[in-house]
């Protein structure tokens, strides 16, 4: 009967914990690398968007001569479904200055973007990367 037992085939529970512990060794590596791709990718939104105000504010400034604080009037729409708000900081004849805020990964800090009239795009909130 009991050579019976020991003859079975299968993994000892000591196999099964070593497993366990390589997966659990995987995801710890793998999940902040995948949630700092899915932060790369919605940030993307910002400064596609602030490029967009960019262009618009410069080509709306050639036109008249003045910068104007007024996404519907440069052409830029911008969706209900954004995950970012955009307002004008700054916005006189001669500068404009718009930011991007909005929370990603719902921790406290606000992921914050700004361009200006020069195109100067800046993550002011974070890791403060300037993109050209």
């Amino acid at each position: 009967m009991f050579s019976r037992i020991h003859n079975r085939k299968g993994f000892t529970l000591i196999e099964l914990m070593i497993v366990v512990v390589i997966i659990g060794i995987l995801a710890a590596l793998a999940i902040p690398r995948f949630m700092q791709a899915t932060t790369k990718s919605k940030q993307s939104e910002a400064k596609q968007l602030l490029k967009q105000i960019y262009t618009m504010e410069r080509a709306y400034r050639q036109e008249f001569n003045t910068y104007i604080a007024d996404f519907n009037t440069i052409g830029v729409e911008i969706q209900p479904t954004a995950r970012y708000a955009y307002t004008f900081l700054v916005c006189t004849a001669d500068a404009f200055t718009v930011e991007a805020r909005g929370n990603l990964d719902d921790d406290p800090t606000e992921d914050v973007w700004t361009i200006d009239q020069d195109g100067l795009l800046v993550n002011v909130a974070g890791n403060n990367d300037v993109v050209n």
